[in-house]
């Protein structure tokens, strides 16, 4: 039975559906993204928990054609040992099959699919078959270039002799393609990923050095988030221009109600009362010109809203490690903050302050060192791994080297360990490089459901394209790929369904082997940090120990958070207040049951049920204290009081949501949009 193959299944399932609802909103998003992308993520991971199935099933095949070519005895093989069936193996017939649905449906979705609903989604029209058009139009563009280049090997392969074009011909070419660019992202991202994984577990260990780099962070984030909401005045005064310069009942009004539509009322409100209305008469804007400002309306109120919930984010985990670095000096061995976080009954119970503290203050630094010195040396075995893996004789590839004394004693268990977690560090280097890739806030994964669907997509389209070529260069690690060892051996499943890249001359002959040497070279920029220095010296700021520059932001990222804690600490003064004001007047009461009723029946003030334990009766109009979405009891200063100081209350109902806020509530019934609801298409609320 295939309880490994299943299981499999199941765990690549768990870890995109966990992801997906980590970085995206699932009740935001179309159902149609949400299924894509967890598709797309789920194809990726499943592939590279089954290539070790397949690595071991191989290594059974093996045994048993060496068996029978033995004529000495017939239960053993070259060594004398009895080739046992693997536990959780598969038959033959499944992963051929498999390989196909997984590979050829990933690459539908990363180069068909996905750049369609990206395009969509950016496009600003307000009809289905108008954003249908601008994403044709888009991706005509983009793949003008690559129909060209195809266009120009198909001739190249046509005039050699030697090569007749078929229809196995034509999907090795594509292959090889969408492989080699893969193979190309993927040096990329390891030449970082191999150097930082590790120097990244090495500096958290530090407290010090983790909480500079926090306030660095926190200056950015602020002038980020100052630029964000800047942004978002300009656009609006645009769109209070366009409503101002189109009548009521002219043509391009329902347009405009569109876009209206997408801005929460208090966000419309402040804008009428800045916008600056000289009396003048205003030119009727045309439709491409209103296309153009609903694209911008949508792009600049989702980054207001991800750069305020990542602020807060920000700020607590700055003042989380300011109380570790209090807590490190302390006497008594019971971790304090601040500002205390309401915790649940099961979470009260099994971190309680006493292992809080053992954890940050005691385990936690030397936990990370002992990681970092791990991942350090996995690193520097990849890096020789794919420096030498072409070299046959002698094996200088320490991965080929474990599996082949592996495969010699038919070791299936160590197989599939060793190439599980080869594979999980080499894709957990990679993923992670993915995960936080920003460039120019167009493509930006934001955790605590702060992503929009057009970076979600993105990642869908880098984990499909990136995932084959790394699976096959690891079967070239472990010399299983019989083109890159010139030695005829039985190859993977996996391998004869990808095919090799040797159709094309230039591929076959060097760069799919040499190319990751260029690894090295990525490895040492990364490790004398000349992209973060190139990076400064352009102007964007990087955090760079014993420069100006840095020390200058961290200063600032003090001083912010010195006004964050005041805030935070007249939040709490105010609620005090309140909540003593209620007691008061409940007190007051003639009947001198009302509190009595609310504790008997185990409900507050407001009519939800509190435990035995909690004394406080909250107010009706008690304040959410949530990052998009989760309602927590924490008192500390939250997404919602900032966006709610700056721009009004309905600025937390989502951009984009389909006539629903961040808690499931209708805006309808509190009345966080103007005009009605939006029309409802398809992707025409994102």
């Amino acid at each position: 039975m295939a309880y490994l193959l299943v299981f499999s299944v199941c765990l690549a399932l768990l870890l995109a559906s966990i992801s997906l609802w980590r970085y995206g909103c699932i009740q935001r998003q179309h159902p149609i993204v949400t299924f894509s992308v967890l598709t797309a993520w789920s194809f990726s991971f499943l592939i590279v928990f089954t290539i070790p199935l397949d690595v071991t099933s191989t290594v059974y095949r093996q045994c048993i054609l060496e068996q029978n070519s033995t004529k000495s005895t017939a239960a053993t093989g070259h060594n004398g040992s009895t080739c046992q069936r693997p536990w959780g193996m598969v038959e033959d017939e499944v992963f051929p099959n498999l390989w196909r649905i997984i590979y050829w449906s990933s690459q539908f979705l990363t180069w068909l699919i996905m750049p369609l609903m990206q395009s969509y989604l950016k496009a600003g029209d307000f009809t289905i078959k108008g954003k249908l058009k601008s994403a044709l139009v888009d991706n005509a563009i983009y793949y003008g270039s690559y129909l060209f280049i195809c266009g120009i090997l198909l001739i190249y392969l046509a005039l050699q002799p030697s090569i007749s074009l078929d229809w196995q011909k034509l999907k090795a070419i594509a292959s090889s393609a969408s492989n080699t660019w893969g193979l190309f992202l993927l040096v990329l991202l390891l030449g970082y990923a191999l150097v930082e994984v590790p120097r990244s577990l090495w500096n958290n260990s530090k407290p010090g050095f983790t909480l500079q780099y926090a306030y660095f962070k926190l200056s950015k984030l602020s002038s980020e988030k100052a630029e964000a909401e800047e942004h978002v005045d300009d656009v609006l005064e645009s769109l209070q221009s366009a409503s101002r310069a189109i009548p009521p009942r002219h043509e391009l009004r329902t347009a405009l109600e569109t876009i209206i539509r997408k801005v929460p009322t208090e966000l419309m409100e402040r804008a009428r009362r800045v916008s600056r209305d000289d009396g003048s008469p205003v030119a009727v804007p045309s439709e491409k010109a209103l296309v153009r400002l609903h694209r911008q309306v949508i792009k600049s109120l989702q980054t207001l809203q991800r750069t305020e919930a990542l602020w807060n984010v920000q700020v607590n985990k700055v003042l989380h490690l300011e109380d570790v670095a209090k807590n490190a000096v302390s006497l008594d061995h019971r971790f304090k903050t601040e500002f205390p976080k309401h915790r649940t009954g099961f979470a009260r119970a099994t971190y309680s302050p006493t292992m809080e503290w053992y954890w940050e203050c005691v385990v936690k630094a030397p936990f990370l060192k002992v990681l970092a010195v791990i991942t350090g040396f996995l690193s520097c075995i990849v890096v020789w791994s794919e420096l030498t893996f072409f070299n046959r004789e002698p094996v200088l590839s320490i991965f080929a080297s474990v599996l082949n004394l592996a495969k010699h004693n038919y070791d299936f268990v160590t197989i599939e360990i060793f190439s599980m977690m080869t594979l999980c560090y080499l894709c957990y280097c990679a993923y992670s490089t993915v995960f936080r890739i920003k460039f120019l806030n167009l493509y930006y994964l934001a955790a605590h459901h702060q992503t929009n669907e057009y970076s979600l997509i993105f990642s869908g389209m880098l984990l499909c394209r990136l995932t084959p070529p790394m699976c096959l260069n690891f079967l070239g690690l472990i010399h299983m790929d019989s083109h890159i060892i010139k030695e005829r051996i039985l190859e993977t499943h996996y391998t004869q369904i990808m095919g090799h890249m040797d159709v094309l001359g230039i591929i076959s002959d060097g760069f799919n082997i040499y190319f990751p040497m260029v690894m090295l070279a990525f490895c040492l920029a990364t490790w004398f940090s000349l992209g973060s220095r190139a990076l400064n010296a352009l102007g964007f700021q990087q955090f760079m120990l014993n420069e100006t520059i840095a020390t200058e932001l961290v200063q600032e990222g003090k001083d912010l958070i010195v006004r964050e804690k005041r805030k935070r600490q007249r939040a709490e003064d105010a609620i005090a207040r309140r909540r003593d004001n209620i007691l008061n007047t409940l007190g007051r009461d003639s009947s001198g049951n009302i509190l009595g009723k609310y504790k008997s029946r185990n409900l507050d003030a407001a009519g939800s049920p509190v435990g035995p334990g909690d004394d406080l009766v909250r107010h009706g109009d008690r304040l959410d204290y949530a990052t998009n979405g989760s309602r927590t009891a924490d008192i500390s200063r939250s997404l919602s009081d900032e966006i709610n100081e700056r721009f009004g209350v309905s600025t937390n109902v989502t951009v984009g949501f389909k006539g629903y806020s961040d808690f499931g509530e209708e805006d309808e019934g509190r009345g966080g949009r103007s005009g009605g609801p939006a029309q409802r298409g398809f992707f025409d609320d994102v």
